[in-house]
């Protein structure tokens, strides 16, 4: 049985769900690696572990990390998709205003892109790429949306297609807006965990005429080792209300176009929960 990890009071932060998904992705880890590829204390990665470890997730021995289970990361996907779900409600708002019927666009492996792609429907004929297998398997149902699905290596825990194969299917491809988001912003620029990750969404950054980032509060003021891009290589940063006045301002004076959600009160929406 898959551990009962899903409730608020035991949800990951975002820097534990990193860890969590470098871990799965490689399946055992030395703790001296994870402590450079997140540029953390030990101290501080003793905590995350300890709490993964509570949770059923990992598993510690000795200098070692494991996962306990394949099933974790089928699980990942899964959890990710369930936090900061009314801060997503709220940047999917904004981020599906910016999208016009007849538009191309791409749409990243992150769970807050599936948010947005169960607001596409709505806005009538697009031409959607994605190499989210999750978000091909919702919209591709759908009439109004011609699909465009990128092939490559499929990885689990992020349940989407990387490789030199999606990378190169990008460049044949012109796209008028990318959305997307990223596991970690420390100062002005994004981070993610995963190499092949950054690969694929920097192919497809080169490709689209517009680049928009989501990414939730709770992701500021945290990092991880492989740099994305600066948060100015965006022609919108869209956030929730959750983001301190001072890292908006910090932001804001660097020349980052940002756009400040307020958090959503509305009820979860049924189709997200599934």
């Amino acid at each position: 049985m898959m551990p009962d990890i899903l409730h608020g009071s035991r949800a990951l932060s975002a820097r534990r769900q990193a860890v969590l998904d470098y871990v799965t992705a490689h399946g055992c880890v030395l703790i001296q690696d994870l402590l450079v590829q997140f540029t953390m204390t030990r101290a501080a990665m003793t905590r995350d572990l300890h709490a993964l470890a509570t949770q059923g997730l990992i598993r510690k021995v000795g200098e070692s990390v494991t996962t306990l289970s394949n099933a974790v990361a089928a699980s990942s996907i899964m959890l990710r998709a369930r936090q900061a779900v009314q801060e997503k409600l709220g940047i999917t708002a904004i981020a599906a205003g910016l999208i016009e019927e007849g538009d191309t666009i791409a749409l990243d492996d992150s769970t807050t892109s599936r948010f947005l792609s169960e607001r596409l429907t709505a806005i009538g004929q697009l031409t959607v790429v994605t190499n989210s297998l999750g978000i091909s398997t919702k919209i591709g149902r759908s009439r109004d949306i011609s699909l465009i699905a990128l092939g490559g290596r499929y990885n689990p825990t992020f349940d989407a297609f990387l490789g030199v194969l999606c990378e190169r299917s990008v460049t044949s491809l012109r796209i008028n807006t990318l959305f997307m988001s990223t596991s970690a912003i420390h100062g002005l620029s994004a981070y993610h965990q995963d190499e092949d990750l950054i690969k694929a969404k920097s192919a497809l950054m080169n490709m689209a005429d517009r680049r928009v980032l989501m990414v939730d509060s709770r992701k500021f003021g945290i990092s991880a080792l492989n740099h994305l891009a600066n948060l100015t290589d965006f022609d919108a940063v869209i956030t929730d209300s959750g983001l301190s006045g001072e890292i908006a301002d910090r932001m804001m004076g660097a020349g980052v176009k940002l756009h400040i959600a307020d958090i959503p009160s509305a009820e979860i929406p049924m189709a997200m929960m599934a």
